[in-house]
Parts: structure tokens; sequence; C-alpha cells
């Protein structure tokens, strides 16, 4: 299996690929996973989310949105876009405001765009894919404006996307909804999932969305994230995990070490 990560490590950036006590760098050097700081393990292009992808996790929310759905069809995908300043790597930090009574994780299949396209027909959408990581993107509830409609301030926090560890390359997964994701909290597992479960599967989005906007090598779509979101607190270290893609860990920091 293909997988590579981008860390930083002496001043440099470099691209690693897993070793039995690590990673090792593509210079020969191996080291600790914690030895390096993890980056998103491509470089970034456009940063396109999903919300309310996952049937179950619709279920979840129904006391608190309404869709529109019209002749059983389904409703267009909720999408909303992020700047590059939202995202950080495998080991990183992510602050919890002071205050806020409601902010947790979502673990979401990464879509990394290899081939640009525009008008892309799903029968040919997964070859436009290079590989697949590991998303945990975080939300504070308490920010919402409505369900339907996410605002700025909940999807675009700086350093409340993380993606990572490890780059799987598109040959590797040759069915993209035949994998389970879970999250854990402290060691303990609070969300379980299928990509199955999608409302919109993968090859869909990447057609619907290259429909209107030229998707480009490094874009990357967020593909949503199933049911069992809890409230997660300072201090608390998160795992979102997927089936053959891998293990991505995330600590929640407070205020005091940004200086607020």
């Amino acid at each position: 299996m293909s997988r590579t990560a981008r860390v930083a490590y002496a001043g440099a950036i470099h691209s690693a690929r897993p070793h039995p006590q690590g990673l090792q760098l593509a210079d020969g050097r191996v080291l600790a996973e914690d030895a390096v700081v993890w980056l998103p393990p491509f470089e970034l292009g456009s940063v396109i989310a999903l919300g309310l992808n996952y049937a179950d996790h619709v279920k979840e929310l129904s006391r608190e949105l309404s869709l529109c759905q019209q002749g059983g069809a389904k409703a267009e995908p909720l999408v909303f876009l992020k700047g590059p300043g939202a995202v950080i790597g495998h080991r990183g930090q992510t602050r919890r405001p002071a205050g806020v009574a409601f902010m947790h994780y979502e673990c979401e299949l990464a879509v990394v765009i290899g081939r640009p396209g525009k008008d892309i027909a799903v029968g040919h959408a997964l070859a436009h894919v290079a590989g697949y990581t590991v998303c945990n993107d975080y939300a504070v509830r308490d920010y919402l404006e409505n369900w339907y409609r996410p605002n700025l301030r909940v999807k675009n926090r700086d350093g409340a996307t993380v993606l990572g560890p490890w780059l799987v390359d598109a040959a590797d997964v040759p069915d993209p909804q035949n994998l389970a994701l879970r999250t854990f909290v402290n060691g303990r597992v609070t969300q379980q999932g299928h990509t199955a479960d999608m409302v919109h599967r993968v090859d869909e989005l990447i057609a619907y969305l290259s429909r209107f906007m030229r998707l480009s090598t490094g874009d990357v779509i967020l593909t949503g994230t199933p049911e069992g979101v809890v409230n997660v607190a300072e201090g608390d270290e998160v795992v979102c995990e997927i089936d053959g893609i891998g293990r991505l860990l995330n600590t929640l920091v407070g205020d005091a070490l940004f200086g607020r």
C-alpha cells in the first residue's frame, strides 16, 4: 500500500513513509512520530466541505433542522469552503474557546483530487482522485445560525480542521463507499459509521462540484460525518480512524496556550 506524509523536521519540509519505528524521511532518516511536526499530507488547494451527507446524522439533527425534499429526490449537497488557515496536521492541537457549551469533532473521509477536470461524468469521477486521507472537522454548535447553512465562524476556525496522517493512493482504495470509520475520545469509542451511508457518494460529489467549478490538483473534498458527535473538552485526546486509510490524532487545548 502506498502511503505518504509531509512533515517538518530540522528546519525543512520532508516527504515521509511509514516505518516500524515511526516514519522514514525521503533522505533515509528514521524518526519517531513525535519527533516531527506533521503537516497535511499533500499541498492544499481548495478545501471543499460537505454538511449533512450521512442519513443517520441528518436524523440525529432532525429536531434542529428542516430539509426540503421534493418528489423523493435528494436535496442538493450542502457545500461550503474553508481557507488554508483552518487546516492542521496529525498530532496537532486545536483550540477550544472558553465559555462555549458544545464543541464536537466530525470524522470524515477526505478525497484528494489528483487530475484536474470540469464537467466530469460520474462514471469517470474516481479516475480524478489522487488518494484519500482522514479528516477531523471540529464545529462549535454555539455559533451556528441555523443547521442547514453553517456560518463562517463555525466551519472556518483556525486550526479546527485536522488532516492526515497519510495520503493513501487511490489505487489502494478500490471502493471509497466500503470503509468503516470511528472516533475515540480519550480511548473510548464515541462514533461509528460507514461510508456506504453517504447521501451523496464520492463519485457523485466530484461530478456535482465539477459542473460549476474546475477541480484542481490538491483540492480536497471533506465528505461529511455520521451520527455520534459528542461534546469534547479541553485536554481531550480525539482519534479519528478510517479502515485502510489511517488513524488521526488531535488534542483539544484551552485559550491560555494562545495567549487569550
